[in-house]
């Protein structure tokens, strides 16, 4: 495959973004300034500051803040143990008040009450106080929603939990919910181009570095890739993706796309109710048929949560 000298600067950029956005994720307590991150990527300052703007759609600064905020609500979210201000120093806020102040602008409400908010949006049920006396409409809502998700695996998921070997994915990135048609074209073109497709062991997957629950739909960092027997180099935009052996909770669907969302919150309804953790390692879809080509435009998938 030929390119030519703007396609294959374009598809270098984008490579190189690939590794920082990477190295941000895994180095969230660290200093991430402009300077140390340009280093990352190889490039001067300047120059580093305009290509990630242009690839990412945010300035370097408002990404980290987002991703620190977003990393601190995840621990809210798994780690009742944890501090507030402890957290808050840990990414690098100057003081509980400026965190504070920055986690409000991005959920609405402080970091205290989002963590109080919790057991009734995701964990398994507690008492809800109201001022107001409905406690207890409260309380059935939340039973009958609770109910809706486990009504639906039964109907639709076999599920089993499993032990993984590692995993490797050939894949681009692709950032936010529209336009995930051409990730997928992209990479189907260059697995076709390779003799991938011809190993009836191949599969296209999705995989999640972000989560629905505290990221904007518009800014979830995916990777739409193809299963490989080994890691790889990579080539332009396609890039290497790996998920780390351990056990998963595998539900298998034979859904339409429309029914994606219900699937995976129903799953994680069932995951909490039957008192599995959710791990490090972020969830993942892998297909096994073009849902194009099903009578019912339905997906053959199976979707991955890792857990402790």
């Amino acid at each position: 495959m030929k390119f030519n000298s703007k396609e294959q600067s374009n598809k270098e950029y984008i490579n190189r973004i690939n590794l920082v956005l990477i190295y941000i994720d895994e180095h969230l307590d660290e200093d991430l300034s402009l300077e140390s991150v340009a280093k990352v990527a190889l490039y001067s300052p300047f120059h580093f500051h305009r290509i990630f703007k242009a690839v990412i759609g945010e300035t370097l600064n408002s990404y980290v803040n987002r991703r620190r905020i977003e990393k601190i609500a995840l621990e809210l979210m798994h780690k009742n143990e944890v501090s507030i201000a402890e957290l808050s120093l840990q990414y690098g806020f100057s003081s509980n008040s400026s965190f504070t102040r920055a986690f409000k602008s991005f959920y609405g409400v402080s970091p205290t009450d989002f963590r109080k908010q919790l057991p009734c949006k995701f964990s398994k049920i507690s008492k809800v106080e109201s001022k107001i006396g409905q406690e207890e409409s409260i309380f059935e809502k939340y039973i009958c929603n609770i109910n809706n998700h486990l009504n639906w695996i039964e109907m639709n998921a076999k599920i089993e939990i499993k032990e993984i070997s590692d995993l490797h994915f050939a894949g681009v990135t692709h950032i936010g919910v529209n336009g995930i048609e051409n990730a997928f074209n992209i990479v189907l073109k260059w697995a076709r181009s390779k003799g991938i497709l011809e190993n009836p062991e191949a599969k296209m997957a999705r995989i999640f570095h972000d989560s629905f629950k505290i990221t904007s739909p518009d800014k979830v960092r995916m990777s739409v890739a193809i299963s490989m027997n080994e890691t790889f180099i990579a080539e332009n935009e396609i890039t290497p993706v790996s998920i780390k052996k351990g056990k998963c909770i595998v539900g298998s669907f034979e859904v339409t796309p429309e029914d994606f969302e219900k699937s995976w919150s129903s799953l994680f309804v069932w995951m909490n109710e039957q008192g599995y953790k959710k791990s490090e390692v972020t969830p993942f879809e892998i297909y096994h048929n073009d849902f194009r080509n099903h009578p019912e435009n339905k997906c053959l998938v199976d979707f991955y949560i890792p857990i402790h």
